[in-house]
């Protein structure tokens, strides 16, 4: 191994090659030759989460302090990642009390004056700042992304706020956690998550309260937010087994579901209630295959989740899922092509349900209503597979869908050898 090969790899954001140089016990603080810092700083400033778990992992310090002062951690806190940020503070005891406290101070200040400010008072700058919406490693939050005087940083200092003083033990008041989260209104915002995350580790009556309480604001953001709070506090949240707010749920998100008239956040409290079934909530669920929301019809099905103690729902619930299927929206019926293909169930109307979801535009959909056909031991399932087209394994990797014509075909045939 040489020292090159190592700088490569975490410049091309290869991981797998970085875990496995450093495997050779090398120096995992080794500096980058021409930018003068540690590998760790690189990985930071290109925001390389799986290659900064990996230099972590191997032992690089985050606290190494380099010539102009700043550390690998400090860097990260000023590039506005959350999730980087958590990656280089995963071990909290490492951190003294003035070093926590430092931190804190610097995400308040990016908070506080806006990222874009911040940028160009540290550039000099006064040009235009770029901005562009960037995703995070597993693509389910997001970012603003700001540029200006070679200086780049991510809107995300209020939850890293949140993240570090949850980290350190700090309990921030539930108003404050929420204002933050709030300051974009933009639920898919990774600090609109941390916010909820934060507070959903609390389990305790005063969070619930609070949620229970902000359900009922005039403000359909807030309402969303308790609607997405309320699911994980009903889970035992993101990290625990505990949920002692598992049963208290229904009681509230249910009448909640009946009144509720923006289309957002009955999606999302419609989520919530759907963590545990009943007749109250399959009822409900009913109720709304004629609502005008789209988002709404999808989440039907899962008003119908099966639980280990039913494995087939009411005739009358399978039919709105037959009507489901023949909903004018694509997504709509591909909600109701996914819930089909699995329902252990073999009533006759699913085979034909799912006979003409094969045609679909959407690939994903069409690959369900074979699997559906095949798992329903329908014939049908053979010409039907010519249907799905090339499929792209970098997309689509789940083998066991798309070999479950071959395995009906199997079935087939050895029930024709065992009757012969």
């Amino acid at each position: 191994m040489t020292i090159h090969e190592l700088v490569v790899a975490v410049r091309n954001g290869d991981a797998d090659g970085v875990r496995r140089l450093l495997d050779d016990d090398v120096d995992a603080d080794m500096l980058d030759p021409d930018a003068g810092v540690p590998l760790l700083c690189v990985a930071v400033a290109a925001y390389d989460e799986d290659v900064v778990d990996a230099l972590i992992d191997a032992g690089a310090d985050s606290l190494a302090v380099l010539p102009d002062g700043s550390t690998p951690v400090r860097r990260a806190v000023d590039g506005g990642s959350i999730e980087m940020v958590s990656a280089l503070t995963r071990d909290p005891v490492r951190f003294p009390e003035g070093v926590r406290h430092e931190l804190l101070e610097l995400a308040r200040r990016w908070a506080g004056a806006g990222v874009a400010a911040e940028l160009r008072r540290r550039s000099g700058d006064r040009g235009t700042v770029a901005r562009v919406v960037v995703g995070d490693r597993d693509g389910d939050e997001v970012y603003e992304q700001f540029s200006v005087g070679g200086l780049t940083a991510r809107d995300g200092h209020d939850g890293i706020l949140t993240a570090l003083e949850a980290s350190f033990g700090v309990r921030a008041p539930f108003e404050e956690v929420l204002t933050r989260a709030l300051v974009r209104r933009n639920r898919d915002h990774a600090v609109w998550f941390q916010a909820a995350h934060t507070l959903s580790r609390r389990l305790d009556e005063e969070t619930w309260a609070a949620a229970v309480a902000l359900g009922r604001s005039e403000d359909r953001i807030r309402r969303l937010f308790a609607a997405e709070l309320l699911l994980f506090l009903g889970l035992g949240s993101c990290i625990s087994s505990y949920a002692p707010f598992e049963e208290r749920g229904t009681e509230v998100l249910l009448p909640w579901a009946r009144e509720e008239r923006d289309p957002e956040v009955l999606r999302a409290v419609l989520n919530a209630l759907t963590e545990n079934w009943s007749p109250e909530i399959e009822e409900l669920g009913r109720s709304y295959l004629t609502h005008p929301d789209a988002g709404v019809r999808c989440m039907l099905p899962h008003t119908l989740e099966l639980g280990e103690s039913r494995l087939v729902v009411r005739p009358e619930s399978l039919k709105t899922v037959f009507a489901l299927a023949r909903d004018p929206e694509p997504r709509v019926r591909s909600a109701a092509c996914t819930w089909l293909a699995e329902y252990p169930g073999h009533d006759p109307g699913i085979a034909d349900a799912l006979a003409r979801l094969v045609h679909e535009e959407d690939q994903v959909t069409r690959i369900y209503a074979v699997f559906g056909l095949a798992h329903q031991d329908d014939p049908r399932c053979v010409d039907a597979e010519r249907h799905i087209g090339p499929v792209d394994p970098e997309t689509w990797s789940d083998t066991w869908m798309l070999c479950a014509v071959d395995r009906y075909r199997q079935r087939v045939a050895k029930q024709a050898a065992g009757s012969g």
